[in-house]
């Protein structure tokens, strides 16, 4: 087993709780792991980059070799389109598609959807609009890391048991409402797959 995955967004989004999140999951289901981020502009709504490896057997580099991703999962959609020459022929992009407008020339968003559809393997979703139906805007990263699950090779629970240690101290609520969101996302992604 090995997933290469990057993780893209703007700063405030919540990209780097994902990679906690698979990053915990991973470890505990016995996965090597590797991790690279650039997160220099997260304080002001620049672009956050993770490279994530994900293995059975060792990983040498921290790297993601270029055209060689499993999978990108951007939690905002100009972002998923910066990544895509990272991205395998075989590849899934999971990807927001509310855009966060922190540009003056931010592009229309039916030309970002036109570049996500020419993609043979994708699931395009509205994390924030998801969230705000659960009741918690602010998990709409979770939203994001359930769509993405399927594709993981790591089993549910583990991504469970990852919210539940990392949130836990925050109580019991915001641990429920990260679960809920990351089923909700989880469930689209199963409904885009099951109508391939």
């Amino acid at each position: 087993m090995k997933k290469d995955i990057i993780l893209a967004g703007v700063g405030g989004q919540g990209i780097l709780t994902i990679a906690a999140t698979i990053g915990w999951a991973a470890v505990e289901a016995g996965l090597f792991l590797k991790q690279a981020e650039v997160h220099g502009m997260s304080q002001r709504g620049g672009d956050v980059q993770s490279n994530l490896r994900l293995s059975d057997k060792d990983i040498a580099s921290d790297l993601i070799p270029f055209g060689k991703a499993d999978m990108i999962l951007s939690v905002e959609p100009l972002e998923s389109l910066r990544y895509l020459p990272m991205l395998s022929p075989k590849g899934w992009l999971i990807t927001n598609i509310e855009p966060f407008i922190n540009i003056p020339n931010y592009p229309e968003m039916d030309a970002i959807m036109a570049e996500i559809e020419k993609l043979p393997f994708f699931v395009a979703l509205d994390a924030e609009l998801i969230a705000k139906e659960i009741g918690s805007v602010r998990s709409a990263n979770m939203v994001m890391l359930g769509a993405a699950s399927p594709f993981l090779d790591i089993d549910y629970h583990f991504l469970e048991n990852a919210i539940s240690k990392l949130f836990g101290k925050k109580g019991d609520k915001i641990v429920g409402q990260n679960l809920e969101a990351m089923k909700a996302g989880r469930k689209v992604a199963e409904e885009k797959i099951g109508g391939r």
